[in-house]
């Protein structure tokens, strides 16, 4: 397993999810700095949509017109994908102890996407460093698959799987995937000592209290990033 540096659009985006927490930012009522497209600089409204650069595993902000014009699946090409809006909680059968074993994951909070090009699966999980990484055996990813009809309809490269296994919860959810980075940049800011500390847990259960609560009121596959919003203030 590897945790290569993340790359710089990445970071901004995990800069964002944390800018509400901190001293003068958005959440204290301090100025907000404007934020522009990456790919014509026009001004972004708050619930801009992000882009996936294949070929980097960079994310980027886009306006309203960029991404209309990515909105469908060859107008990028093999170079940027759309990242999707659903949030899906899922209801089968959660991964059973031996199968989680199997895929290789040391802790009990990690996301996992399928490249398009290669078919390999590749799971992150957060951590005081930043986003780890590994890769689960192929035939242990099958069995996961037949766990729940539903993940058939995964996305390549742009949708996550996130599971949520610490404290004997059992969640599992379809994502884009630059809302499970920013549950990692949320991890990251938070964590303290060796163990993470209890601030860090109650954070990530804020997170998923988020989640539960939209998909209570509302179908989350339409609601936009900003009312669907991983990050707690």
């Amino acid at each position: 397993m590897t945790g290569p540096p993340a790359a710089p659009r990445l970071r901004a985006v995990a800069r964002r999810a944390t800018a509400r927490t901190a001293p003068g930012g958005a959440a204290s009522g301090g100025p907000a700095a404007e934020e522009r497209c990456d790919l014509c600089a026009e001004r972004l409204a708050p619930d801009h949509r992000h882009l996936l650069d294949l070929l980097t595993d960079a994310v980027s902000c886009a306006c309203r017109p960029c991404s209309l014009l990515f909105d469908r699946h060859e107008a990028g090409g093999a170079h940027y994908r759309l990242l999707p809006q659903r949030r899906l909680r899922l209801t089968g059968t959660p991964i059973e102890d031996h199968l989680w074993a199997g895929l290789g994951v040391p802790v009990d909070l990690a996301f996992f996407t399928r490249s398009a090009e290669s078919g390999q699966v590749t799971a992150r999980y957060p951590s005081p460093l930043g986003t780890l990484r590994a890769h689960p055996d192929p035939a242990v990813w099958q069995e996961v698959l037949a766990t729940d009809p539903a993940l058939a309809g995964l996305a390549d490269d742009v949708e996550a799987l996130l599971v949520h296994r610490a404290a004997d919860r059992r969640e599992q959810w379809l994502l884009p995937l630059d809302d499970c980075y920013r549950l990692a940049a949320l991890v990251r800011a938070h964590w303290k000592g060796l163990g993470g500390g209890t601030d860090v847990w109650q954070h990530v259960e804020r997170f998923f209290g988020t989640l539960d609560a939209a998909s209570a009121t509302d179908d989350t596959s339409t609601r936009t990033p900003q009312e669907a919003s991983w990050v707690s203030p």
